[in-house]
């Protein structure tokens, strides 16, 4: 019995920038990109606003101007996970694509931030 546990629990580890759905051309962030996130605000096409502050803290404003707040850490294989302070948690990869810096959600949804 300790043996399937042990096994569903190495199945059910921390996915690989392997196990996102990239598409050819994409190029997840290196670590030093992804360090290089704190201090700084990624604005999407839909006017939402994603912030990194040095320290972890993250927030989220939506072009309504309602927000969600939490911290953010970087995984292991190179995703963004977000802690929200309601409970819910998320991760998601930044990749460059050609000259664009796109997220991508866990069910493979893309999400193109606007240029600086």
């Amino acid at each position: 019995m300790t043996r399937f546990l042990f096994l569903a629990l190495l199945a059910a580890g921390p996915a690989t920038a392997a196990d996102w759905p990239i598409k050819p051309g994409d190029v997840p962030l290196s670590a030093e990109e992804l360090d290089a996130l704190a201090g700084r605000t990624l604005i999407f096409y839909d006017d939402g606003q994603a912030k990194f502050s040095a320290g972890g803290a993250y927030s989220y404003t939506y072009a309504s101007g309602d927000s969600a707040f939490g911290t953010y850490s970087i995984a292991e294989d190179g995703s963004v996970c977000i802690a929200y302070r309601n409970g819910f948690s998320r991760c998601d990869l930044y990749v460059r694509s050609g000259d664009r810096l796109i997220l991508i959600d866990e069910k493979g949804d893309r999400y193109p931030v606007r240029p600086e």
